[in-house]
């Protein structure tokens, strides 16, 4: 488990803890030979809350742009961005793109949420990715000085 993941990890149970919401967020154990279809699942009994959020990191240093033929896998059971739909629409689950941008040293990291259906279209109109400068028009995962804060993302959301 990356940093970022156990972090995100970490806020959504800090929110589901501190909130009347009921939910769990965790990882499943990754097995050497087995794959996994996303990094992060949420559950919950609120259809709002049942997600499924992919997470990559991404430095500034490095790169302009979240590439999908770079940062994402190819397997003899297709393109990540694949898998991953198919997972959504068979499981019900709503996803997400949790995007960490590195900005290098001195400077706070960002984070993202990209609605997959948002990634998805990209994917398959051809685009090559999303720019970072692009994931600012996405809803921002607030970070405090130690960690990631993700009650702004169920502000707003109803029963």
């Amino acid at each position: 488990m990356t940093e970022f993941e156990r972090e995100l990890v970490n806020a959504f149970n800090r929110y589901f803890g501190d909130s009347n919401e009921k939910g769990i967020a965790y990882r499943r154990k990754q097995h050497r030979f087995s794959s996994q279809f996303v990094d992060i699942l949420v559950d919950s009994i609120r259809p709002d809350f049942y997600l499924a959020i992919e997470n990559k990191s991404i430095s500034t240093n490095a790169t302009n742009k979240l590439y999908f033929s770079q940062h994402f896998s190819e397997s003899k059971d297709g393109h990540q961005v694949d898998r991953i739909s198919e997972f959504l629409q068979k499981s019900g689950r709503k996803g997400f793109l949790a995007v960490e941008v590195k900005r290098g040293r001195g400077k706070q990291r960002k984070a993202f949420f990209v609605p997959w259906k948002n990634l998805e279209y990209r994917y398959r109109e051809g685009e090559p990715g999303i720019a970072i400068d692009e994931l600012e028009d996405f809803m921002e995962i607030e970070r405090t000085s130690d960690y990631y804060d993700v009650r702004p993302v169920f502000e707003g959301v109803t029963a």
